[in-house]
């Protein structure tokens, strides 16, 4: 993945370019046919995804509950909490996604820490759907 891709996605806003290209070097970016099921409710969460291009629909059961689109991520949850995921996201369209594993996130927390916390609270302060059901 390109630094200059990751200047495109908000969620990335508060990094220097520096650690943008250390976070470049570490995720991929790939395609996603329609219809593909990228997470299901109940596996285990070992990456997370950023939508560059296309939409995704956010199910829990036969619960709709959001539309995702450029911009928008998902998968984090189960990966900041070690927990399973608590919902299905299916490809609507063709998407884009960049993919950032919860290996290379462990690197990157060791290599730099700072780019860890940014990156945290960045999606500590965006996630806006999707909490889970008690």
């Amino acid at each position: 993945m390109d630094e200059a891709q990751l200047r495109q996605i908000e969620l990335f806003d508060g990094l220097t370019r520096k650690q943008r290209r250390r976070l470049a070097m570490r995720a991929d970016e790939i395609e996603i046919q329609p219809g593909r099921v990228l997470c299901s409710k109940g596996e285990h969460a070992d990456e997370f995804f950023v939508i560059e291009k296309g939409t995704a629909r956010v199910m829990r059961g036969d619960q709709y509950l959001d539309e995702l689109g450029p911009g928008d991520f998902f998968g984090e949850m189960g990966l900041l909490e070690d927990a399973p995921r608590n919902a299905d996201v299916i490809a609507e369209t063709a998407l884009t996604v960049m993919v950032l594993s919860g290996q290379a996130l462990k690197e990157l927390e060791r290599e730099s820490p700072e780019l860890a916390r940014k990156l945290g609270r960045s999606i500590e302060q965006r996630r806006h759907w999707l909490e889970p059901v008690g």
